[in-house]
């Protein structure tokens, strides 16, 4: 009744051939969080200062918006994958695991919503 036989994959004991690439891109946002984050920390220290004006000039550019806006999708998408793992171990009832997952789904799909419309007010130059 193993992941081999044929019982074992109609008891459906076998692998669901998702976990790979629930792994993959797990690892593909690390990769990305840590190129971006030492990117933004490398550009916040070569400003000359941190002023709220300096930044905000530094953040209307195209690249350090569009960098930004990287940074908060892939951290946002990588804490989901990180946080749904935790959940999918920790809890078991059905009803539980629906409610916590719309829960997960609603922060982290909301801070990202709130990130990206920060960065874009920012971008397209709002008033001090």
């Amino acid at each position: 009744m193993g992941n081999g036989t044929s019982i074992g994959r109609v008891r459906g004991l076998g692998s669901s051939h998702s976990g790979s690439h629930h792994w993959l891109i797990q690892r593909f946002t690390a990769v990305g969080n840590l190129l971006l984050v030492l990117w933004f920390i490398a550009s916040l220290l070569m400003l000359p200062n941190l002023h709220y004006l300096t930044v905000r000039e530094w953040i209307m550019r195209p690249v350090p918006a569009t960098a930004m806006a990287l940074l908060i999708v892939t951290t946002f998408w990588h804490a989901r994958l990180g946080m749904q793992v935790m959940f999918e171990d920790y809890v078991h009832e059905s009803g539980s695991k629906f409610a916590v997952f719309a829960l997960l789904n609603l922060v982290t799909f909301g801070g990202a919503a709130f990130g990206l419309f920060c960065i874009i007010r920012l971008a397209l130059g709002a008033p001090a």
